[in-house]
C-alpha cells in the first residue's frame, strides 16, 4: 500500500464524518465551458469570417457575435441602429468605418456630444486634429485655431437661424463649403447628404469653441434642445431597434436615458419601447453608461451587451462582424 493511500485511510479513519460527503456523476453537472466552446486557431491566409468562426463561443467573443447579429438583424427588418458616441472615435480615426456602416443601412441615425463638431470638422477641413493639450495649455493657446473657432461658431449661428439643429447645421456647412477639402470622410457631412439624422448634445463650457467670442449661447443651446426633442423622437421609434454608445462615459448615458423617458411619456401606452438591445464599447467600464445604457432601459439582461476594449480594436471588429452577416447585400 502506497504512503498517500495509508494516509488518506488514516485521515478517514479519524475523521468519520468524511464519509458522508454528497458526490455526483460529472455527467450530471451543468458546466459553462465544452468543446463546442472553445475556440481554434486562425489559419494564415484566410478569411474574416473564419477568423470569426474560429474566436471562442464565450464571454465578450460570444458579445460580438451577438452584438453584430442584433444590428444586422435590425437593419434586415428595417429598424433603427443609433450610434451615441463621444468624440475619441473620431480621434482615433473611426470616422471612414462610420460612414461606410451609415452607407450599408446598418448605421441609421448618429447622436454625438459637442467635441465631435471640432474634431470632425478639423479633419474634413485641414486633414489633421487633436492638439498637444498640456503643451498649449501652458501658454493659454489650447483651443485658439482660428479656423476652428470662427467657421464652426458662424456654422452654428447661420444654422439654427435658418431652424436647423446643431447637427443638421454643422453637416450643411461641411457638405456645402467649397474650403471642406475632405469631406467624405466628415460623419457630419456625409450623414447629411444621406438624410440621416444627426443630433449633437452641448454641455456649454466644454468645447474648445466655446473660448472664441463668435460662440452664441443662444444658437448653440437652441440648436442642442432642437437636437435632443430629434432623438427623443427617434428613440420612440426604437422599438426592434438598437442603441450603441461609444465611448461616452457621461453626456450620451445621461442624454440617451432623459431622450428615452420624454420618447416613452410621450408615445404612452400603446407604444412603450420596451424591446430593443443596447450596447456598450468602452475601454473603461464607467458607472453612466452601465447604468443608463445598458441596465436601466431594458431591465431584460438578454437585451445589454458591453463590450471593454480600445475603440481603434472594437469598432472595427464589431463593423467587419457587422459585415459578415449583410455580406452581399
Amino acid at each position: 500500500m502506497s504512503d498517500d493511500v495509508r494516509d488518506k485511510d488514516t485521515a478517514m479513519a479519524a475523521d468519520p464524518a468524511i464519509l458522508r460527503v454528497k458526490r455526483y456523476s460529472l455527467a450530471d453537472r451543468k458546466s459553462k465551458v465544452a468543446l463546442d466552446k472553445i475556440g481554434r486557431p486562425y489559419n494564415r491566409g484566410g478569411l474574416f469570417g473564419e477568423f470569426l468562426l474560429s474566436l471562442p463561443d464565450i464571454l465578450a467573443a460570444a458579445d460580438l457575435r451577438r452584438a453584430a447579429a442584433r444590428i444586422a438583424g435590425a437593419r434586415e427588418n428595417a429598424h433603427p441602429v443609433i450610434l451615441g458616441m463621444g468624440a475619441h472615435p473620431i480621434k482615433v480615426g473611426l470616422s471612414p468605418i462610420i460612414i461606410d456602416l451609415m452607407e450599408r443601412g446598418a448605421i441609421t441615425a448618429v447622436a454625438t456630444n459637442g467635441a465631435s463638431i471640432v474634431h470632425d470638422f478639423e479633419l474634413a477641413f485641414a486633414g489633421f486634429t487633436s492638439e498637444d493639450v498640456a503643451a498649449e495649455l501652458c501658454k493659454g493657446t489650447f483651443g485658439m485655431a482660428e479656423e476652428t473657432g470662427v467657421m464652426l461658431n458662424t456654422a452654428i449661428v447661420r444654422g439654427v437661424d435658418s431652424g436647423l439643429g446643431l447637427g443638421s447645421a454643422i453637416g450643411s456647412f461641411l457638405s456645402h463649403d467649397k474650403a471642406i477639402k475632405n469631406k467624405e470622410i466628415s460623419i457630419f457631412a456625409r450623414a447629411y447628404e444621406l438624410g440621416l439624422p444627426v443630433t449633437v448634445h452641448v454641455a456649454v463650457g466644454t468645447d474648445i469653441i466655446h473660448m472664441h467670442p463668435e460662440a452664441d449661447g443662444r444658437a448653440i443651446g437652441e440648436g442642442s434642445l432642437r437636437d435632443f426633442r430629434l432623438l427623443a423622437t427617434l428613440l420612440g421609434g426604437l422599438e426592434g431597434g438598437v442603441f450603441i454608445n461609444l465611448g461616452s462615459a457621461v453626456i450620451i448615458p445621461e442624454v440617451f436615458m432623459k431622450a428615452l423617458n420624454l420618447a416613452r411619456n410621450i408615445s404612452g401606452a400603446e407604444n412603450k419601447v420596451e424591446h430593443f438591445t443596447t450596447i456598450n464599447m468602452d475601454f473603461i467600464s464607467h458607472y453612466r453608461a452601465q447604468v443608463n445604457v445598458l441596465k436601466r432601459p431594458a431591465p431584460d439582461s438578454n437585451s445589454a451587451i458591453n463590450l471593454i476594449g480600445h475603440h481603434e480594436i472594437m469598432f472595427p471588429l464589431l463593423a467587419a462582424a457587422i459585415k459578415e452577416q449583410i455580406k452581399g447585400r
